[in-house]
């Protein structure tokens, strides 16, 4: 007997969710957006990704201060510069948003209210230059708002409050293997009021970043539960396409942040350009989340220099971004040695991308 209609309708209905909602399925019929789950909150990288294919992120800070002739080799790195010359790094952040950036991500980094008073500030000053990382970064914006012309993107650019790993503030290297000799319950105690400084001033979101280890990012989470009204993003240091710098597995990372919907995006950075391929494969496989990467440039780092020594590239740093938005990453930028000219190539051919379907 013929089905009718609405009853064909009805079964396709629950196969394609079926499809989007088995973990085997997913890796046969793969999907940039994510699947609406029961409490589902349309977080602001959500709402970018709806407008969007493809949300881009901007580049290298330090760099780019380098470039402008700042030394970052003091231990407060960037945030150096935040205390000294603000306006800098407003420029900076103002040159991304003008290449394409969606989002930008604050010099918050290395930024800690310990670090600043070591370094002679008090107490009050130290919150007000942490806090004022995230109101650098919203003037940025609407400077680049005010002036932009209409045949750029009508969506409201981001701006993401970086939270960097504890070793980032001990500055000795441990940032990129996590071995710090702290619970659970001191890394808490650690990240507590730098999470609340920033959240203050009201950033989109948070840029929790080159996280080494699964400790810290456990710890990070669980602090947001605090803080009811903000999302984040999680993105790990990696040494492979399979391993994080700690060693742990990618897949163990993203398995367990994937229960928690504060956490909207999943990824990685600060971390070699071939091992993002590999790595993408591994995150799809444990999570619908979206996927967020912005490797570094393809440079190595010499540590006994302290110097970056650059390679010949046979692809645009925008070539390859488009090879992992091709394998299911849906959220690109770009770290260490990366720069605007790079931004300005993903955003110009992210730009052509067809527009999303609303899901069924």
């Amino acid at each position: 007997m013929p089905y009718s209609c609405f009853t064909l309708v009805f079964l396709y209905k629950c196969f394609y969710s079926n499809i989007r909602n088995d973990k085997k399925w997913r890796r046969i019929y793969p999907s940039h957006l994510p699947v609406r789950q029961p409490g589902y909150k349309m977080n602001p990288i959500n709402k970018i990704l709806h407008k969007s294919p493809l949300m881009v992120l901007d580049g290298a800070l330090g760099s780019e201060l380098e470039k402008r002739g700042h030394h970052l080799d003091a231990p407060l790195w960037s945030a150096k510069i935040l205390m000294e010359q603000p306006d800098t790094i407003k420029a900076i952040h103002h040159d991304y948003y003008k290449a394409g950036a969606h989002c930008v991500i604050t010099a918050s980094y290395q930024a800690t209210v310990e670090g600043f008073m070591a370094h002679g500030l008090n107490e009050a000053e130290a919150c007000k230059i942490l806090q004022n990382s995230v109101v650098i970064a919203q003037e940025a914006r609407d400077h680049f708002l005010k002036e932009k012309d209409e045949q750029q993107s009508p969506i409201r650019p981001l701006v993401a409050a970086s939270v960097g790993p504890y070793g980032a503030y001990l500055a000795n290297g441990s940032e990129y293997n996590g071995k710090y000799d702290l619970n659970e319950e001191q890394l808490i105690a650690f990240h507590a009021r730098r999470l609340q400084l920033l959240i203050e001033a009201q950033p989109d979101i948070l840029a929790c970043e080159t996280i080494p280890c699964l400790i810290e990012a456990k710890a990070l989470v669980k602090l947001l539960h605090n803080f009811s009204n903000i999302s984040c993003w999680i993105s790990f240091s990696a040494k492979s396409g399979t391993q994080i710098n700690s060693g742990e597995s990618i897949e163990e990372c993203v398995s367990w942040l994937d229960n928690y919907q504060q956490v909207a995006a999943i990824g990685i950075n600060c971390t070699a350009p071939e091992h993002i391929s590999t790595a993408i494969q591994k995150i799809r496989q444990n999570t619908d989340k979206p996927i967020i990467v912005y490797p570094n440039s393809g440079d190595t780092f010499n540590l006994a220099q302290q110097t970056w020594v650059a390679h010949n590239r046979k692809v645009t740093f925008g070539e390859m971004a488009k090879q992992w938005f091709a394998e299911g990453a849906n959220i690109i930028g770009g770290c260490c040695q990366t720069s605007p000219v790079d931004i300005r190539e993903i955003a110009s051919w992210a730009r052509k991308l067809p527009t999303r379907k609303k899901q069924l």
